[in-house]
């Protein structure tokens, strides 16, 4: 284990509990059956999606990702503070608590994901990874660092959306870590925009200064059946999405300031999160042309996104 690793304080005892209703075992696995369901429905589709053109294929993807929440129970609703730019690279960042932000950043801006090398071998999520065009890096070693960075450039240059988590290990949403600074270099070398986009829970109950709902952390060594029970448990469930304006390349950040402008604008959004705006969109009606999940805290890399299955 490396030294240089961040590492969240989050723990499933002490962050991932549910305090408000519940619902019964039955409705509750039934849920967890239909969003199963749709995962793998996903899953076994994607070598026909990738038959399809760009639009086609991104439209499919954004509906399909936008389901998953709400298979699962969770009510899904999407503001967007800029509209997205037309053509060119994009480095998406944004903050990570759960698994179920990789369906819904898909389902506002679908890209390539940054996963750790491992996730590739694993069953089912590694092959469907893959198949998605997830950028697979070697986290564990900093002598890898420099080519995870020209591998995001490359990705960058070529037009594609990069999505990365640079905290680098999931947190209960109570608080985050530091940006990594590494990936926010490839940005700088392609000069593309960074999309900062900022994702917070609650619960029907949830006073509005409180954005975090426990039952969807997905920290430190919580097993993935456990989140996803507790999940599909609490009723009442809101996963809000917040586009945020884009941070134009100006040739005078250096990836340090990058990354703490990316950060202010995810994790220190001040009154932001207690006034509404008239430009919120209820995802459910709406928004429709709309896997990290973490593994241990401390063995996260500093590079990229976190994940257990990071895609």
């Amino acid at each position: 284990m490396s030294t240089w690793l961040p590492v969240a304080p989050c723990t499933p005892d002490g962050c991932a509990r549910h305090t408000g209703a519940v619902r019964a075992p039955l409705p509750a696995a039934l849920l967890l059956l239909a969003g199963c369901t749709l995962v793998l429905l996903g899953v076994a589709c994607v070598p026909l999606v990738r038959q399809l053109g760009a639009a086609r294929r991104d439209l499919l993807v954004r509906r399909w990702a936008h389901a998953v929440p709400r298979a699962f129970g969770v009510r899904v609703m999407v503001r967007r503070h800029a509209p997205e730019p037309a053509t060119g690279g994009e480095l998406v960042v944004a903050n990570h608590i759960s698994w179920l932000d990789i369906p819904l950043i898909a389902s506002v801006l679908p890209g390539r994901m940054l996963a750790k090398s491992e996730i590739r071998r694993w069953p089912l999520l590694g092959p469907l990874a893959a198949l998605g065009g997830t950028l697979f890096i070697d986290r564990d070693r900093l002598r890898a660092l420099p080519a995870a960075v020209r591998t995001v450039a490359a990705a960058l240059r070529s037009g594609s959306r990069v999505v990365v988590f640079p905290e680098g290990s999931t947190w209960c949403g109570r608080g985050g870590g530091a940006f990594r600074p590494a990936v926010f270099q490839a940005a700088i070398d392609a000069g593309a925009t960074v999309r900062p986009v900022r994702i917070a829970y609650r619960t029907a109950a949830s006073h509005a200064s409180e954005p975090a709902a426990g039952a969807v952390a997905f920290v430190g060594d919580d097993p993935l059946a456990a989140s996803l029970w507790r999940v599909v448990r609490a009723a009442g469930l809101t996963a809000r999405v917040d586009v945020l304006a884009p941070i134009p390349p100006n040739g005078e950040d250096d990836r340090r300031t990058l990354a703490r402008r990316a950060r202010t604008a995810v994790l220190d959004p001040g009154d932001d999160l207690l006034r509404p705006r008239q430009t919120a969109v209820a995802s459910d009606r709406a928004n429709r042309p709309a896997a990290s999940v973490h593994h241990r805290a401390s063995r996260i890399p500093a590079a990229a996104s976190s994940s257990r299955t990071s895609s």
